[in-house]
């Protein structure tokens, strides 16, 4: 459904955020272990969250990524599906038409206009600090 850079950005950002709720800056390496993602592509997807002011790097001895904590509880999925993929999985068709709409749609269009919705929807409702309580306690993970 989503890009593997918007997975693993998304992965990303809950383990920085994870660590921001403790005060801890993470580096490049260590995000990349944590989430299973190459370490090169860790970093050209960091690149773009930082642009898209959702995470922040600091640089030095003491630098990594880190957030602000005030920003985590209404910073939402539905931004960083937006910062990495874009809006195209709210308008396209899933099968892939050059044209499909209400007065021509594919087969599937009328049925994934429905979970197009309500996944929209999901992802403007969870919040990043959610989600990196998850893992926190040990309830979610990040990779298997």
């Amino acid at each position: 459904m989503f890009s593997k850079a918007c997975e693993y950005g998304i992965r990303a950002t809950i383990y920085i955020a994870k660590n921001s709720v403790e005060d801890r800056r993470v580096s490049l390496r260590d995000i990349a272990c944590k989430i299973a993602s190459p370490e090169a592509f860790t970093a050209k997807i960091l690149q773009q969250l930082v642009h898209h002011n959702i995470i922040y790097s600091v640089k030095g001895a003491t630098g990594g990524f880190e957030m602000q904590k005030e920003k985590m509880n209404s910073l939402t999925l539905i931004q960083i599906v937006k910062a990495m993929d874009g809006e195209h999985i709210f308008h396209g068709c899933v099968m892939g038409l050059s044209v499909c709409s209400e007065s021509h749609p594919c087969p599937v269009h009328t049925k994934f206009n429905e979970i197009r919705d309500q996944l929209k929807a999901m992802l403007e409702r969870t919040s990043i600090y959610d989600l990196s309580q998850g893992v926190e306690t040990g309830l979610t993970f990040l990779k298997q």
